[in-house]
């Protein structure tokens, strides 16, 4: 059975997206206003924590990067965290589609 997680945050002025889609593959995509920035498949559920980098537009020398891990140790929720080391903001789960 898949499972999909979203989560979103601002940054910026910029629209910051993570979608995950897991299943016999998992697929993590990042997203900033709407385009792809960053991708990451692997079989199975994936390893745990997962973290994708990338820049916003108009500002290449200041990266950022998403942090996906869970919230507590056997837990079968999804954390998200956006930032650079030391200044993380954890980003809203949204309803992602079946």
């Amino acid at each position: 059975m898949r499972h999909r997680h979203s989560f979103h945050a601002d940054r910026a002025g910029h629209a910051v997206t993570v979608n995950i889609r897991s299943g016999w593959i998992t697929e993590t995509e990042l997203l900033v206003d709407g385009r792809e920035i960053a991708f990451h498949r692997e079989h199975g559920p994936g390893t745990l924590p997962r973290i994708l980098s990338g820049t916003l537009p108009g500002r290449p020398d200041e990266p950022f990067r998403v942090r996906i891990d869970r919230p507590a140790a056997g837990s079968s929720a999804l954390r998200c965290e956006l930032g650079p080391d030391g200044d993380t903001q954890r980003m809203a789960e949204t309803t992602a589609a079946p």
